[in-house]
């Protein structure tokens, strides 16, 4: 015990000495404290009944959660406090802000079930990122798995939860009520499962763009941002939709890809 003690004396009594760090290693984590803060106030819109705020604060803190990561790599700033960080930051803004917020403007509607669909989502949300972090330090998987996701990803799973908001501020009719709040109850929990599914999800980390292509593919990730700002429930309606169509390509290129490699698919969870 004397040790430690000797240490936290010659510091002056103040804890152990921490070394300066630059402020390239302070940015990412910066971004990350940033995206709780957006998820939390989208909570707190949420129960206080201004939802289109808070469904913006829950998708800004999505937006700020999914580039912290490429930042720190980008500056070369990536450490094990940034990543426990991150990793904090993922279940609050993934999973916690969605789910309440989708609850206070629907599921309590549908009374217990409405709460334990929440729930289900907010933990299935869990283990999807710590089967990420598990899986993303395994070595010994054949390099081309590693270009697909097991289950749907966690930012996803928060963009497609939210759909019943998405719909609701399209001003198609569509009300909350007690009918509505039990559809939204078994959504949810289809989102839950395809989160904690063994689903191969195509992540595209390894695409490589032709030179020829890159210029028009420009203009159509351009098309998108302006049509997400200036309509952007339809947009994110349609978005819903498109990834939810693309799920079953992506099984079936999978399935064909391990064929072709003497691979053993294994069973999805889902279908």
């Amino acid at each position: 015990m004397g040790a430690p003690f000797k240490k936290f004396e010659a510091h002056g009594g103040g804890g152990p000495h921490i070394r300066e760090i630059p402020m390239r290693m302070v940015l990412p984590n910066l971004v990350t404290v940033l995206a709780i803060c957006a998820g939390l106030s989208g909570i707190r819109f949420g129960f206080e009944g201004r939802f289109e705020p808070a469904v913006v604060m829950v998708l800004l803190a999505a937006f700020l959660d999914g580039i912290d990561g490429r930042l720190a790599r980008m500056l070369k700033a990536t450490s094990k406090f940034g990543a426990q960080m991150d990793s904090l930051a993922d279940i609050v803004n993934f999973g916690v802000a969605p789910a309440l917020v989708l609850y206070a403007f629907l599921l309590d509607r549908a009374g217990s079930p409405g709460w334990i669909a929440a729930l289900l989502f907010t933990i299935a949300c869990g283990l999807r990122l710590a089967r990420f972090n598990v899986l993303d330090e395994e070595t010994d998987r054949p390099q081309w798995q590693v270009e697909y996701f097991v289950g749907v990803p966690a930012p996803a799973g928060a963009v497609l939860v939210m759909l019943p908001l998405y719909l609701y501020f399209l001003r198609l009719g569509l009300e909350p009520s007690r009918p509505a709040a039990y559809v939204a109850t078994g959504f949810t929990i289809l989102v839950a499962f395809l989160l904690v599914s063994r689903l191969p999800v195509y992540s595209g980390k390894s695409l490589k763009i032709p030179g020829d292509r890159v210029l028009p593919i420009i203009l159509g990730v351009v098309l998108y941002i302006l049509l997400l700002m200036t309509y952007p429930w339809y947009t994110l309606t349609a978005s819903v939709a498109g990834y939810l169509i693309f799920l079953p390509f992506s099984v079936r290129a999978y399935s064909r890809r391990a064929k072709r490699e003497g691979e053993k698919v294994p069973p999805s969870d889902i279908g």
